[in-house]
């Protein structure tokens, strides 16, 4: 049995998405939820409130106990890209790229 949560287009880049989930990849919920909340990063209170989702998907959708919840697999895809374009010397542009995240979360439950 497991839950899952996904958040689909949100404006910031996979990489930077990336290194916040690669810190509670495998932890228990309370846990990764406390790492979070400390957490200095952009992504950090996206991922966080993500993560809530797929808790209270996990309680009252499929009635698994919070207790044993930990993260099964959590990832961060790369969206579609937004191309905006910015004047620059000898009347010139160069484009900006604006990158756009697919951030995934899959929660089961521990095993006695």
């Amino acid at each position: 049995m497991e839950a899952r949560a996904i958040l689909r287009y949100v404006r910031i880049a996979p990489r930077k998405a990336q290194q916040v989930v690669n810190l509670i990849r495998g932890k228990n919920v309370d846990e990764a939820l406390a790492i979070l909340k400390f957490t200095p990063r952009g992504a950090a209170p996206i991922v966080e409130g993500l993560v809530k989702s797929a808790i209270a998907n996990a309680e009252n959708n499929y009635n698994m106990d919070r207790e044993k919840l930990y993260i099964a697999e959590i990832y961060a895809n790369q969206g579609p890209t937004m191309k905006r374009f910015r004047p620059r010397a000898r009347g010139r542009a160069t484009m900006i790229r604006k990158r756009t995240s697919h951030i995934e979360v899959v929660l089961k439950e521990k095993q006695d």
